[in-house]
C-alpha cells in the first residue's frame, strides 16, 4: 500500500513538482553567470525619393548584457537558489515521510475498526442467546417483564454497535483509497488486529540525539540558513558598481553573395558601467530585509530542533506508558472474561438474575474495547515514532 502511494498519491506529485519548478529555477539563476551568446542575421535597405536603393546585408555573434561578477552579486543569488532547491528537496521528504505515516495510520484504523466490528458481533450473537433465554423464563414465570425489556435493549444496543463500527470500516477503506491514488484488492486490506502489525518494533535503547538531524525539517531549515546569508552577500553587493558587457563580432556587406568575404569583419564593444548614488534608502533596506530573513531562518532552525526533541520526547514517554497500559488492559480483559464465565453459570443455574449477568457482559464488551483501543495506541505511537525520526531508525555497532 505505501508503495502504491508514493507512485500515485496526489499531494505527494504536488511536492515533486515543486521541487522541477525549484531546480528550474535554479538553473535560471546559475545561467546568469555565464555570457549569453545570440546569432544575428539581418538585411537593411534604404533609398528615396533622389536616393538610389541600397542593401546592407549584415551577420554577428553578440553578448548579451554580461554583468562582470566581481563582487559576488550574481554568485551569491545562485547559491541562494541552490539552497532553496535543497530545501524543497527536504520538504518532499517531509511530504512523503508523513504519507507514509499517514498510509499506515490508515492501515491501522482500518485493522482496529475491524476488531472492534468482530468483538460487536459476538457481542450481539451472546446477547441475542441470552435475550431468548430471558423470554423463555419469561414465560415461565421466572423473570419479570423489565428484566425482558433490558435483554431487548442490550440486544438493539450490540446491534447498532455493530453497525457503526462497519461504517468505521468502510470510511477507512475509502480512507486508504484515496491515500493510494485508487482501489485497493481485498487481500491488500488486514485480516486482523494483533502487535505485529505494524512490522515496527520498540525503539532499541541508546539512540543517539544525532538521529535527529535526519528529519526533513530541521534539513530544510539548515539549508535555509545558508540561502538567507547569500541574500545578505548579493543585497550588499548591490551597493557597488554594476558592470555589464554587450559586444558583437560579424562580418556586413553590400551583397549578400560577398558577405563572408575578407575585409567585411566589423566588431563591437559597449561597457557599461552603474553607480548606485541616492537609490532613496532602497539598498539599504534592502540589505536590512535580507539580514532579517538571515535571523528568521536562524530562528526557524533553532525552532526545528527544538520541536524534534519535544515530538521524539512524547512519543518516548508514550512507549514505556502505552506498554503498561496494554499490559494492564489485557489483564482486565482476563479478568472480565471470567467474571462473564462465572456470571453465565449463576444465571443459567438460577442463582443471580439477569442484571448480574448484564453487568458482566458490559464489563467484558468495555474491556476488549479498551485493549483495542491501548494496541491501536501503541502501535500509532511507533508510526509517530518513525516520523519524528526522520524516517525511523537504525541500530549499528556489534
Amino acid at each position: 500500500m505505501i508503495e502504491r502511494a508514493l507512485a500515485n498519491n496526489r499531494d505527494l506529485r504536488v511536492a515533486v513538482l515543486n521541487i522541477e519548478r525549484a531546480r528550474a529555477q535554479y538553473g535560471i539563476q546559475r545561467a546568469d553567470r555565464l555570457p549569453s551568446l545570440g546569432a544575428n542575421a539581418a538585411l537593411a535597405r534604404t533609398g528615396g525619393s533622389d536616393r538610389p536603393v541600397t542593401d546592407i546585408y549584415t551577420a554577428d555573434l553578440a553578448v548579451t548584457e554580461f554583468e562582470l561578477d566581481l563582487f559576488g552579486r550574481v554568485r551569491n543569488l545562485s547559491e541562494s537558489a541552490l539552497q532553496r532547491y535543497f530545501a524543497q528537496e527536504e520538504a518532499r521528504r517531509s511530504a512523503q515521510l508523513a504519507l507514509i505515516a499517514e498510509v499506515a495510520n490508515a492501515y491501522l484504523n482500518l485493522a482496529a475498526n475491524q476488531e472492534q466490528v468482530r468483538i460487536a458481533q459476538e457481542t450481539l450473537r451472546t446477547r441475542e442467546e441470552y435475550y431468548t433465554l430471558t423470554a423463555k423464563r419469561y414465560e415461565l414465570g421466572a423473570e419479570s417483564a423489565l428484566e425482558l425489556s433490558l435483554a431487548r435493549t442490550q440486544v438493539e444496543t450490540a446491534r447498532a454497535e455493530a453497525a457503526r463500527y462497519a461504517g468505521l470500516v468502510a470510511q477507512d477503506e475509502n480512507a486508504l483509497n484515496l491515500l493510494v491514488g485508487g482501489a485497493l484488492e481485498p487481500e491488500l486490506l488486514p485480516e486482523a488486529f494483533d502487535e505485529s502489525v505494524t512490522g515496527l518494533g520498540p525503539l532499541p535503547a541508546g539512540l543517539p540525539s544525532e538521529v535527529l538531524l535526519r528529519r526533513p525539517d530541521v534539513l530544510a531549515a539548515e539549508h535555509q540558513l545558508p540561502a538567507a546569508n547569500a541574500n545578505i552577500g548579493a543585497a550588499r553587493a548591490a551597493f557597488f558598481p554594476k558592470i555589464t558587457l554587450t559586444g558583437a563580432v560579424g562580418t556586413t556587406s553590400d551583397e549578400l553573395s560577398g558577405l563572408f568575404d575578407s575585409g567585411t569583419g566589423i566588431w563591437s564593444f559597449v561597457p557599461k558601467v552603474e553607480v548606485p548614488i541616492f537609490e532613496g534608502g532602497r539598498l539599504r533596506s534592502n540589505l536590512g530585509v535580507a539580514t532579517a530573513d538571515r535571523d528568521i531562518a536562524l530562528a526557524q532552525y533553532e525552532k526545528a530542533i527544538q520541536a524534534g526533541f519535544r515530538e521524539v520526547a512524547d512519543a518516548l514517554v508514550l512507549t514505556g506508558t502505552l506498554a503498561d497500559q496494554r499490559a494492564a488492559r489485557q489483564a482486565a480483559v482476563e479478568a472480565a472474561a471470567e467474571g462473564d464465565r462465572l456470571s453465565r453459570a449463576r444465571y443459567r443455574a438460577g442463582r443471580d438474575n439477569y442484571l448480574v449477568l448484564l453487568e458482566a457482559q458490559r464489563s467484558l464488551y468495555l474491556a476488549q474495547q479498551s485493549l483495542v483501543a491501548t494496541q491501536l495506541a501503541e502501535q500509532a505511537n511507533r508510526v509517530t515514532l518513525y516520523k519524528v525520526l526522520g524516517g525511523g531508525w537504525q541500530q549499528g555497532g556489534p
